[in-house]
């Protein structure tokens, strides 16, 4: 067996580790508005420091790999996918502490019908179930599986226009209230986000299996 493999392999299980957390931040803060328990919402704002030290840690592998066994080919690749998805990973792990942060800070001050009318709760499962993908086309190395991404990526996109309407209505009905939903506005757009940081993890995944760059393609029809 060559020298690298075990350290490749290595590579990868903490970087299905940290993608792990990351989706039960997500799960957290779902549970959190459903039972409206703040203490999921903590939770998650706790576990935002350990996926902090795991995108440094893995970081930190990818340079020695890159140091110690100069990979070619689909080994490379792998290492330069994963420096590019870990960061995509904190990214969406810091979306999913500031929805936890309002939802602790302000759990007196909102309303379940404002919540529900922001799909929020539609819209994590969404993200719960790409990241859910994520890990499995990595695990498998799927990369049909990895491409299906596109399409819930396209559901976000849809609740994130209904959103802007949705903040104009209510902030007719409540302008007492006006903070709390243009917050609730943010945090759907930060839900969609995540979704297209997803979608980027899709891209560096058929990039390291199938060594095709599928970014910007539409840009170039």
């Amino acid at each position: 067996m060559p020298a690298i493999e075990p350290e490749l392999q290595a590579l990868k299980d903490n970087l299905l580790d940290m993608l792990s957390l990351v989706r039960n931040q997500m799960i957290k803060c779902k549970e959190a508005i459903r039972d409206n328990d703040t203490s999921l919402a903590e939770e998650v704002i706790e576990d935002e420091r350990r996926v902090n030290i795991q995108e440094l840690a893995i970081d930190r592998d990818c340079e020695n790999i890159l140091a110690l066994f100069t990979p070619v080919a689909t080994d490379l690749r792998l290492v330069l996918a994963t420096l590019k998805i870990t960061n995509d990973l904190e990214r969406i792990g810091d979306n999913a502490k500031s929805l936890a942060k309002f939802l602790v800070n302000n759990n007196d001050e909102i309303e379940r019908q404002w919540l529900k009318a922001y799909h929020l709760e539609d819209m994590l499962d969404i993200v719960v179930e790409m990241l859910k993908d994520m890990g499995e086309a990595l695990r498998t190395e799927d990369t049909k599986l990895a491409k299906k991404t596109t399409k819930k990526d396209e559901q976000l996109n849809e609740f994130n226009k209904k959103a802007f309407k949705t903040a104009a209505e209510l902030i007719k009905q409540y302008p007492d209230h006006s903070k709390n939903l243009l917050t609730l506005f943010l945090v759907a757009r930060n839900l969609e986000r995540a979704g297209d940081l997803t979608k980027n993890i899709a891209e560096e995944l058929v990039f390291h299996i199938e060594a095709k760059v599928v970014k910007h393609k539409k840009d170039q029809k």
